[in-house]
């Protein structure tokens, strides 16, 4: 898998700029502790929905890492990204990885720890 020349137009949506998701609310207001257990809980049970660990791995640090970096990661781990803000990923064998929007960015309603 050499890099040919990236374009912005790919059609397999490899190029596709990411974004964070948009604005969004959990159902009560959770502070940044639970809010990183949620995440913890996600990342250690994804891996035995289905696809490769690998591939979650590389997720999860595109997750957690600035946007570009994020982009870099995605695309040297072969995933394609088919929305913009990371929920709706797939691997190159096809497999779709779903993920949640409290592992991409933080709540409207997050309590602000003390």
């Amino acid at each position: 898998m050499g890099c040919v020349g990236s374009s912005e137009k790919a059609v397999d949506g490899h190029s596709k700029k990411i974004r964070k998701p948009k604005p969004w609310k959990h159902s009560e207001p959770i502070t940044r502790a639970q809010l990183k257990q949620m995440r913890d809980e996600f990342w250690d049970t994804a891996p035995h929905y289905g696809g490769q660990k690998e591939i979650w791995d590389a997720l999860r640090a595109a997750a957690e890492a600035d946007l570009g970096l994020a982009r870099a990661i995605v695309d040297s781990a072969g995933i394609i990204v088919t929305s913009d803000d990371m929920t709706t990923c797939y691997d190159e064998r096809g497999a779709k990885y779903d993920l949640p929007k409290y592992v991409l960015s933080e709540p409207t309603n997050l309590i602000k720890d003390e």
